[in-house]
């Protein structure tokens, strides 16, 4: 397959990973829709806050703190069975991910070195494959269920004050902007660390491979050290992003935890002011950090994110490469003799006609239990070729033959 055609072949890989996510619709609507009770039950701890200082204090009613109480344990336990179900969907959402895909990815890196030789990248589809299906199954895709919810609550902390709505609508953009940040920061070295990953791991393959021929000629000295170089550049890239990414976590927490902090103090302000309830000072600050909890995990989560887009693109470079395979034309197996006349073979990967190891006019097998193969052929540099081996190695047919 030549490289004018790869590109227009990436749509369709794109629609079969595509098809597979679409396959768990209705997995993530149930989602979508625990992620919206999840996040109406955290309002309970504003809440209660909220009715015990204006409500419970004031009046010193121990009934109705301890029937409060329950209700709020009981709110809590059922958000918590309501978290542990979205998470288990998301568990067998990348499940199903793999059990549709595994599959295809596994017959692609079979057919990739037909195609290209040894030039391949070896396992790395497959775990790809698991870098995004961990994805799915762990806490990132969870934050973006519940990104919609912030500005549900920014808009309460409106309605329990201006400046308190004020206040955290001007974390949510400082947190905003760090996660575009963090985006632009991490890309690179994450796409790095992958490339030096897939390098290394490459090389240790073919040292393991062909440990005899290397330990016969001196040669472990050298590739150990070109082994050493790419590991260095791994763990520094990786490191690098692992720093980004993790200073800009702590940023964003740190910046939480000042915005919870700055909004008891505007609740403060507003209560000596006599402008709003001592309930408002608690309940905004409970409000004010979740509304900001969705990006603050996102930005811990992001460069898992990262790597797992990263890993869909070149999931869908190479199913897009390597189509699925039509089945051929059933034909009748020779029982007298089979004539080929005016093909070419190459090795796989070697490109145009032009570099044929063997070119023939004619090969003619006869039947038989030790039936020969009779060729007429002008050999280009392969010795005694045959259809058994031909068939069997799976190399190109430069230019199309006839059989008979």
């Amino acid at each position: 397959m030549n490289s004018a055609s790869a590109p227009a072949q990436q749509q369709p890989a794109s629609s079969e990973l595509a098809a597979a996510l679409a396959a768990c619709r209705r997995a993530f609507v149930a989602t979508a829709v625990f992620s919206g009770m999840s996040n109406l039950l955290m309002l309970t701890g504003a809440l209660f806050m909220l009715e015990v200082y204006d409500r419970i204090l004031p009046s010193r009613s121990v009934p109705t703190l301890v029937a409060l109480l329950i209700l709020v344990a009981g709110l809590y336990a059922a958000q918590g069975m309501i978290d542990t179900i979205r998470s288990r969907i998301m568990v067998r959402v990348g499940h199903s991910l793999d059990e549709s895909m595994s599959g295809r990815v596994y017959d692609a890196i079979v057919r990739l070195p037909l195609k290209i030789g040894g030039k391949g990248e070896g396992t790395q589809p497959i775990r790809d494959l698991d870098n995004v299906r961990s994805f799915l199954s762990g806490s990132g895709p969870v934050a973006f269920f519940d990104l919609p919810w912030m500005p549900v609550y920014l808009a309460i902390c409106f309605l329990f004050h201006t400046f308190i709505g004020l206040t955290a609508l001007l974390g949510a953009i400082v947190l905003i902007i760090l996660t575009i940040i963090t985006e632009v920061k991490t890309r690179h070295p994450t796409r790095s660390a992958a490339q030096f990953a897939v390098a290394r791991n490459a090389l240790l393959e073919a040292s393991r491979r062909n440990a005899e021929a290397i330990t016969a000629m001196g040669m472990v000295g050298r590739v150990a050290k070109r082994w050493h170089e790419l590991n260095r550049n791994f763990v520094a890239t990786s490191g690098r992003a692992s720093d980004v990414g993790g200073g800009l976590g702590a940023a964003s927490k740190v910046l939480r935890l000042l915005l919870q902090s700055a909004i008891l103090a505007v609740g403060a302000w507003l209560v000596i002011n006599q402008q709003s309830t001592p309930g408002i000072i608690i309940a905004g600050s409970i409000l004010g950090a979740r509304a900001l909890a969705p990006v603050d995990l996102a930005i811990a989560n992001w460069r898992g994110f990262v790597s797992a887009r990263q890993s869909w693109q070149r999931l869908s470079k190479l199913l897009g490469y390597l189509p699925p395979k039509s089945d051929p034309m059933p034909l009748k197996p020779p029982s007298r003799s089979l004539v080929v006349q005016n093909g070419a073979v190459a090795p796989p990967g070697t490109g145009p006609p032009g570099r044929a190891i063997t070119q023939a006019a004619k090969w003619l097998r006869h039947g038989g239990p030790r039936s020969a193969l009779t060729r007429r052929f002008v050999e280009t540099g392969s010795p005694r070729p045959c259809l058994e081996t031909l068939r069997v190695s799976g190399p190109h047919w430069c230019s199309p033959g006839f059989p008979r």
